[in-house]
Order: C-alpha cells, then sequence, then structure tokens
C-alpha cells in the first residue's frame, strides 16, 4: 500500500529545552521526536528513486529506504537499514551538518524545507536503544587481525566495518576512556555520552578489543604491532594538537586552548557539583573562532557559570563556519558575537591573570583561497574590553608523536599525513589513515566516512595477500 505523503512544505519543529533553563544544566539541548512527530516528519518524504540524498551522505545510507520504513511504523526495520551502512547512527543523527550534506540535497527543499533527515536518524537510533536489549551477533571469524590506533568516530567506523568482515579488530586509544572526540571534545549537553558508550558496547559485542591507555608512537610503534602479528593498522589518531595565534600574552594564566577546556569538562566531568578537576570558574569570557568547536566552548562557558561570554571572530556573521543550529542555541542562551572583530593581544594583571583583550577591527576584502573573503584590519580601530578567560578555538592539527616515530610514513607541512585519496593508503605498505589525521580538523560523518573507505581497502588488502 502506498504511503500517505505530507505535503507540509515546512519540517516537524525539534522540541528542544527552554533557554533560560537549559543554558544552566548540562542536560541534552535537542529533546527529540516523538513517535508521532517521527512518522508526520518521514510522509513528507518522496522516497526519490535517483535518493540524491543518500549521494550526498559520506557513509551511503539509504535514506529513503529508512524513512519509508519510519513512515510504514516499521522501527527496527528503519534501524536495520541504517546499520547497514553506519556503526554511529545515534552519534550521526546528533552532530552531523545534514543541512550541508543529505538534506542540502532533498528534493523537499527546492520548494521549503528539507526533510528532517537527521532527526529521523537520531530518533530510529534511540528507538532502537531503548527498545531492544539484544546485543548484535559476532560473526564468523575469518584468521586475520588488524590494528586500528584511536577510537574516535573515523576509528570506530573502521573497526565495525571489518569486525563485521570477520577480522580480530584491536582499537589501541590513548586516553583512558573510548570515543575520542565524542567523549572528550563534544559537551554532553549536545551528545550524552551515555549515548556514545551505547554505540561502543555494539561494536564490542561484534568482537572490537579496545586497548586504553595505549599511546602508540610511545608504548608501541606502527613497527611493533607489525610484529605482533596485525596484518594492516588503520591510523585514525584524530587532530588533537591545538593551535594558537602566537600574540603576546598568551602565556597568561586563564587562556586555554578550547582542546583543553572541553576535555576538562566533558571528559574530566569538571561541570559536576563534585568535581575534583581543577577549571577556572569565569565571570567574563572571550571565545576566539568561529566553528563548532568555539560554539561549544561558549556554551560550556556560560554552563560554568559565566556572566558574559563572547564570540570573537574575524569574519562576518554569515561566514561563521558553525551549524546554523549550533549559532541559534547559542544566541538563544545569551552568547554574545562580536563578528569582524580580531585579538591581538591578551592582557595581564599584577599576578599574570588574563583580565582583558586588545582586539582590531576587521573587514572583508578579496576571496582568499577557498573562496572566503579574506579579513583585512581596518586602521585605527583598536580597542580593549574586559575578560577573565580566553579560549582559542582557532583549529588543531595531527599529534606529531606518530610521524616522529614511524619511518617512511609521508606528511604534509600541516603534519596530516598523506594518502593516496578514496583508499586511505599511506606511503607504508599495509598503513593506512583517515579522519582528522589526514584532513585536519573537519567533521564526524567525514571522519567516519574515511574509516568506511579505509576499511574496504584494508580488506581488498589483505585478501590479495592470502
Amino acid at each position: 500500500m502506498a504511503t500517505e505523503r505530507n505535503m507540509d512544505p515546512r519540517k516537524c519543529p525539534m522540541p528542544v529545552q527552554d533557554p533560560q533553563i537549559r543554558k544552566s544544566n548540562f542536560d541534552e539541548v535537542a529533546l527529540g521526536y516523538t513517535y508521532e512527530m517521527a512518522v508526520n516528519e518521514a510522509k513528507r518524504c518522496l522516497n526519490c528513486k535517483n535518493k540524491p540524498c543518500t549521494t550526498a551522505c559520506p557513509v551511503s545510507i539509504d535514506i529513503p529506504a529508512f524513512i519509508e520504513r519510519v513512515a510504514n511504523e516499521d522501527m527496527e526495520g528503519a534501524y536495520q537499514i541504517i546499520a547497514r551502512t553506519s556503526s554511529l547512527p545515534a552519534v550521526c543523527g546528533r552532530v552531523c551538518p545534514q543541512e550541508r550534506q543529505c538534506e542540502s540535497k532533498c528534493v523537499r527543499g527546492i520548494k521549503g524545507e528539507s526533510v528532517g533527515i537527521g532527526r529521523l536518524e537520531r530518533f530510529v537510533a534511540d528507538y532502537h536503544r531503548e527498545h531492544c536489549a539484544e546485543l548484535p551477533q559476532r560473526p564468523e571469524p575469518n584468521g586475520h587481525k588488524v590494528a586500528i590506533i584511536g577510537s574516535g568516530p573515523s576509528g570506530l567506523t573502521a573497526a565495525g566495518d571489518l569486525a563485521k568482515s570477520g577480522y580480530q579488530v584491536t582499537i589501541f586509544e590513548a586516553l583512558h576512556l573510548a570515543g575520542g572526540v565524542l567523549v572528550y571534545g563534544i559537551p554532553e549537553f549536545r551528545l550524552p555520552k551515555i549515548i556514545v558508550q551505547k554505540e561502543i558496547d555494539n561494536l564490542k559485542a561484534i568482537g572490537v578489543e579496545i586497548q586504553t591507555n595505549m599511546v602508540i608512537g610511545k608504548v608501541l610503534t606502527i613497527d611493533e604491532l607489525f610484529d605482533m602479528g596485525y596484518e594492516a593498522i588503520y591510523i585514525g589518531s584524530g587532530a588533537g594538537l591545538p593551535r594558537f595565534m602566537n600574540i603576546p600574552g598568551e602565556s597568561l594564566k586563564g587562556v586555554y586552548s578550547a582542546n583543553e577546556y572541553l576535555t576538562r569538562i566533558n571528559l574530566m566531568k569538571a561541570y559536576l557539583p563534585d568535581s575534583k578537576t581543577p577549571i577556572k570558574h569565569s565571570k567574563k569570557v572571550a571565545v576566539v573562532g568561529g566553528g563548532n568547536v568555539a560554539m561549544d566552548a561558549a556554551r560550556s562557558a556560560k554552563r560554568m557559570g559565566a556572566e558574559e561570554v563572547t564570540i570573537v571572530y574575524r569574519r562576518g556573521m554569515e561566514e561563521l563556519p558553525a551549524r546554523k543550529e549550533e549559532v541559534e542555541h547559542a544566541q538563544e542562551e545569551g552568547i554574545i558575537f562580536r563578528t569582524l572583530t580580531n585579538p591581538v593581544e591578551v592582557i595581564g594583571d599584577e599576578n599574570g591573570e588574563v583580565c582583558g583583550m586588545k582586539c582590531v577591527e576587521m573587514e572583508l576584502g578579496e576571496p582568499d583561497a577557498s573562496g572566503r573573503r579574506s579579513p583585512v584590519v581596518k586602521e585605527g580601530s583598536e580597542f580593549t574590553f574586559e575578560v577573565d578567560t580566553m579560549i582559542m578555538a582557532i583549529g588543531t592539527s595531527p599529534n606529531p608523536l606518530l610521524r616522529s616515530t614511524t619511518p617512511g610514513l609521508e606528511t604534509n607541512r600541516r603534519g596530516c599525513i598523506v594518502t593516496d585519496g578514496d583508499s586511505g593508503k599511506t606511503s607504508r605498505d599495509g598503513v593506512y589513515a583517515g579522519g582528522d589525521a589526514v584532513t585536519g580538523a573537519a567533521t564526524v560523518i567525514l571522519a567516519m566516512g574515511a574509516g568506511k573507505a579505509a576499511a574496504k581497502a584494508i580488506d581488498s588488502y589483505i585478501r590479495s595477500r592470502s
């Protein structure tokens, strides 16, 4: 029987916590669709035969097929379709920039709003978690071993795909908890850690082993992993080395990288009342940068009790790289945006602590290599404003440890591992890489796509040698 279509031009709104309440807690902001909302939104999908949304998905989820199942109220069937190609559906439904990927190609978006694909993916994954107690079955082993370095989204995806093909997969994680950026970088109010842990438990159920506190390059080298019988290695170690601006005053007390600030809050639970994790309880915070990490840091600072939190960004509001939803949520929570502004000095007091920032106003000039208009300084525009904490969220690069301990591993001038592109093959035989370790800081879903492609290439590589 044909599905009755919902021709409403607007997508069903996502219920959220009230901004005045949520800015004081770390509970999830977006509350998720109800059953009825999900079915109604799914009926907006036209079930296009050429599937433009699927072609725009980095992990190639059969989007019309899973949404059709939701429209017909077969939630478990919808989950099984997603799970064929995605190891982290509950994560992707929450943090992927669908508006720039699958939803940007949705036919319904031509004359209205796209279907809420991400919201439906989240609903399906949550419904499965709440109603299905069974863990996935472990596949028949094929007798081959693969090592994965890093348990972020790229490593977890590669591990999941390889384990489903029968490989004995071991993930080596540097931190004490698996999840990578999903646990140390993304705040609880955007991605509850219980969600991440459930996805990891599913991978363990199909045979993935995770060894924590294993800094590859220090505890073990890549060459030693090969000596231990691993036939291929995937590097998904991310980009955890923060960048700074190299301006005067960056070494003052109260200057954080966004990585450190968010790690203390998320991984080390500094937001809990009884936490012993040291962190500054600030009054006036400036966050430098305009991406999702900057929004996360600013919104976390507000929840940690800051009276005034300001985003300082050198381009305009239209050029902010953060997701539109994250910017809107930040504005609703009272975050101030000082755009076309760039810091030139951090000012300290007699105790060596941050007490202000010296900035200049900017204006947009000609487009740079990426097509974005380059900001240039307005002459005579220097000014200062009072802050007691400064958080740098201007990007990260890969840690140099792996490249310095792995002979023959080619990297570029930014320290990113060089690969052949689609397969993730590096200059070392049997070594593959993907995610932020190759691209520099990017999105969760792109890292997952790289992990998926590399898993396929590793499978072909090992089969060709067998």
